[in-house]
């Protein structure tokens, strides 16, 4: 893929709009090493803006748009290859969302990409691998407690074994059961109780795997262990005893704002109690003994996936490959429609505004899994091909980047439908339909799956409109595909397109 030759950036970006806090960090890669030149924090707390049904509130978003403002002044000269934003369980949660995305961009200059949970998780142990020792031996327990949900993973050396995000985060926790600023022991007691539930159906997998050591990465572990050492200095680690010591004391002081502990910061006052419970019932439900804070977090692990990128190891790309094989893709054939899309894509790049390095991104992916719901049944595969690319777990992949593969993948042939491209991130939501257009042409013209090239193609593309030229003087050598194309003129124009093609 073309992309493949660009080079690494000089400097990199990656933004975290995490669900209490935003953060972005800038940095070189020097030597195989990451150099940090600038980070930048704010607490933003966007879940405590969601209600009930998940509306984001008005207050809480200009907010969080005034901090991307200031974020985006920092990376306003930077290429969009060399920054990656991402956000996590609040705008996984949130509803009626499209217009803030769009305004976040705008503040930002550059998309939001929305993770999944597992991916979430797969991201943070990258980030916290890569600072803690290379040569521990041993399977390595990480645990990131976040505002909306908590990713706990268990990994060996750089590779996750196991992933997951439970929706427990401090945020919510603090809400909803010290929301009004009083503490008491009786009311950690119910908040561990309930942490202890969520966390229940994870806690054999994780105790089968084991581990060696225990590593926790964001704000609520690193302040939990800054008021360990406040109460014993002699403390280099988070244990079940300076938990319960920490417990106590804010128990004694009774309310949040009465909280005499340092490592509290005001800030943090009304969401620590929420963390606090929850690594409490972590340390019970998986036994932990002692944890380490990590600096490396989900922001490093995004700057070490962007690099990854670049020098051939990206693990969206290892996810394709992966799913080629597990639903026995024909490798020849997805050879091909690739080969042919991307010959259309260079002709219609800048008519259809399809320069963004995404677009020729998914329109490669799309053609290499167009064919995985064969693997399901022949009947439809198109729509069990989308189903797949929507619901598996594809690590390396945000949100929105797998349900435009799974549009792309459902619209490769029969019927066009557009059903749910407007829930897709703009631009996509209006040029997806052009990445589509593309590819069932692709594979169209690839229906015999012969070795034999196709003849040579000029693609026209205008709004709304497409003209398709060959340079063959009739279809007479070609009437399966002379019947195909016609029923792709009906097909189109069932959607207010309109095919035309010539031949010359």
């Amino acid at each position: 893929m073309s992309r493949r030759a660009a080079r690494l950036p000089d400097v990199l970006a990656a933004v975290d709009l995490g669900s209490n806090s935003f953060h972005m960090v800038v940095a070189q890669y020097r030597d195989g090493q990451l150099v940090v030149i600038d980070r930048l924090r704010e607490m933003v707390q966007l879940a405590a803006g969601l209600d009930d049904d998940g509306r984001l509130d008005k207050d809480v978003a200009a907010r969080a748009l005034a901090c991307l403002k200031r974020f985006g002044q920092r990376i306003s000269d930077m290429h969009a290859d060399a920054v990656r934003v991402v956000g996590t369980s609040a705008l996984r949660r949130a509803r009626r969302k499209q217009a803030f995305l769009e305004r976040a961009r705008e503040a930002l200059g550059h998309p939001v990409e929305i993770i999944a949970g597992r991916e979430e998780a797969r991201l943070i142990y990258s980030g916290v691998s890569q600072s803690l020792p290379q040569d521990a031996a041993g399977n390595r327990l990480v645990v990131d407690i976040g505002g909306g949900s908590t990713e706990l993973i268990v990994g060996r050396g750089a590779e996750p074994l196991e992933l997951e995000s439970v929706n427990l985060g401090c945020v919510g926790m603090s809400a909803r059961f010290f929301g009004d600023g009083k503490l008491s022991a009786k009311r950690f007691e119910r908040a561990l109780l309930m942490g202890k539930q969520l966390l229940e159906p994870v806690q054999a997998t994780f105790l089968k795997l084991g581990w060696d050591s225990a590593a926790g990465s964001s704000g609520s572990v690193r302040s939990i262990l800054d008021a360990c050492r406040e109460i014993d200095p002699k403390a280099t680690m988070i244990t079940r005893a300076g938990l319960d010591a920490i417990i106590e004391k804010l128990c004694e002081a009774g309310r949040t704002d009465a909280i005499a502990l340092q490592a509290v910061t005001p800030e943090r006052r009304n969401v620590f109690a929420g963390g606090l419970a929850i690594l409490a019932a972590v340390f019970s439900q998986l036994k932990i003994v002692q944890m380490r804070w990590s600096e490396g977090a989900m922001r490093e692990g995004l700057l070490y996936d962007m690099i990854g990128r670049y020098t051939d190891e990206d693990a969206r790309e290892r996810t394709v490959r992966s799913m080629q094989l597990r639903y026995h893709v024909d490798l020849a054939q997805a050879a091909r429609v690739e080969q042919t899309a991307l010959r259309l894509l260079a002709q219609v790049q800048e008519s259809w505004q399809l320069q963004e390095p995404m677009a020729e991104a998914a329109l490669v992916w799309a053609c290499r899994l167009h064919e995985i719901g064969l693997d399901v049944a022949h009947s439809g595969y198109h729509r069990h091909g989308a189903y797949l690319l929507e619901n598996a777990d594809m690590p390396g992949f945000a949100r929105e980047e797998q349900m435009l593969l799974a549009r792309l993948v459902g619209a490769h042939r029969r019927k066009l439908l557009l059903d749910g491209t407007e829930d897709l991130i703009p631009p996509w939501d209006s040029r997806g339909v052009y990445l589509m257009l593309i590819l069932r042409l692709a594979v169209l013209l690839h229906r015999d799956r012969s070795e034999v090239p196709i003849p040579e193609i000029v693609l026209v593309g205008r709004p709304r409109t497409l003209e398709l030229r060959f340079r063959v003087r009739s279809f007479r050598d070609h009437p399966l595909t002379a019947a195909d194309l016609n029923d792709e003129i009906d097909h189109l124009r069932a959607q207010g397109l309109r095919l035309r093609v010539f031949t010359a």
